[in-house]
């Protein structure tokens, strides 16, 4: 198929040139491979990037190979695989300023820990959360630290959808289930197989020489280096945040959902995991942040929306830009994908900056998707 991406590359440079962004490194692919890319800024076509949340799909993937061999259950206790994670307690409220802790009213599911119904929050995303970090002292998931996981829940597994830990939770199930770090497992399943081959929870020298600096929107709208990153190490190779890796090696995973699993999942599975499985549990129209030097406030789009086994969900056809069914998500550094197996596209847009949500890249990643569309058209046969 032609893909003419001449004016999708003019509107990344422009980007750059007027300090929307710093650099931006964007592809496009289909069933067969890459179809557009480019590189814009202090962004080139080596260049590495914290992938931050967009791990959480690759992480979700593992465990999915593993429901696949019939060695983890979706509907299986997350307790029954970490007896650990059964001690975790429901933070209720505040009696002043000391925790109110009890013990969850359900039993949080490997499924649950998916959809992000397990009842884990992110203290960046949950007052309380917050509030208890503060009060306790007790470390952050950017702390690099694994004590940081065991925090309380703060709503009771099953009744609502919580961005949290969940899938840092889920990691530890592949780590458990496969005897091997996450990491070696994701070398030898995903990474390897895909030819991922800068994709990695452990940065080597000469990989960090090629990341992109993250840089932090300030008030008049410039940019300036940000105080903020993951930690240099970690103790664990966290599931929700902790890979890094190039546009290309995310496209390659991309191209896999788009084309049945080929290489990693069944075609059944693919096609399971893009359902919607929240049930009666409805997506929040606001996520509201409590930090806002890491995250705006990120409203929901006005369309039915769902969430899969490790993806966020489009439940209708957005016109000229993505279809029904679509799954996607981002990383806090403002990178973001899609995966529209209905018209057998993906887009892969990264650039490093926070806070997340910030309206001049939303602004440039909304016209890199309707210049996907444009080209698109109908000359990619619906599957």
């Amino acid at each position: 198929m032609a893909f003419n991406g001449s004016a999708i590359a003019a509107l990344l440079d422009a980007a750059v040139s007027k300090g929307a962004l710093h650099g931006v490194a964007a592809l496009v692919v289909d069933r067969n491979g890459p179809l557009f890319q480019h590189a814009a800024g202090e962004a080139s076509e080596r260049t590495l990037f914290r992938n931050a949340s967009m791990t959480k799909a690759v992480a979700t993937t593992a465990a999915l190979q593993l429901v696949e061999q019939g060695r983890l259950g979706l509907d299986a206790t997350v307790e029954s695989i970490l007896p650990e994670f059964g001690e975790l307690k429901m933070l209720d409220g505040f009696d002043g300023d000391t925790p109110r802790l009890r013990p969850p009213a359900s039993k949080a599911t490997v499924r649950q820990l998916m959809t992000h119904s397990a009842g884990l929050g992110y203290f960046f995303l949950n007052e309380k959360l917050l509030r208890y970090h503060v009060l306790t002292g007790e470390p952050n998931p950017l702390s690099g630290l694994k004590r940081s996981l065991s925090v309380p829940l703060v709503n009771d597994p099953g009744t609502a959808w919580e961005y949290g830990v969940n899938t840092d939770w889920l990691g530890l199930v592949v780590e458990k289930i496969s005897g091997q770090s996450l990491g070696s497992y994701l070398r030898q399943h995903v990474y390897g197989p895909l030819g991922m081959n800068d994709s990695t929870f452990a940065p080597t020298s000469e990989q960090r020489e090629r990341l992109l600096r993250v840089m932090q929107r300030q008030a008049d709208g410039k940019l300036a280096p940000s105080p903020h990153d993951l930690p240099p190490t970690s103790e664990w190779e966290a599931a929700g945040h902790g890979s890094y890796g190039t546009v290309q090696d995310y496209g390659r995973f991309v191209q896999a959902w788009l084309n049945d699993g080929a290489g990693i999942l069944k075609p059944a599975t693919v096609q399971m995991a893009l359902q919607d499985h929240l049930g009666k549990i409805e997506l929040p129209a606001l996520l509201k942040s409590t930090m806002p030097e890491l995250s705006n406030d990120v409203p929901s789009l006005p369309v039915p929306q769902g969430w899969g086994l490790g993806f966020h969900l489009t439940l209708a056809d957005l016109p000229g830009m993505r279809s029904n069914g679509t799954g996607d998500w981002a990383g806090v550094f403002n990178s973001y994908y899609w995966i529209d197996r209905a018209k057998g596209i993906g887009g892969v847009f990264m650039t490093q900056l926070l806070p997340f949500f910030d309206m001049p890249v939303v602004e440039t990643l909304m016209g890199f998707e309707m210049a996907v569309y444009q080209q698109v058209g109908a000359a990619v046969p619906a599957a």
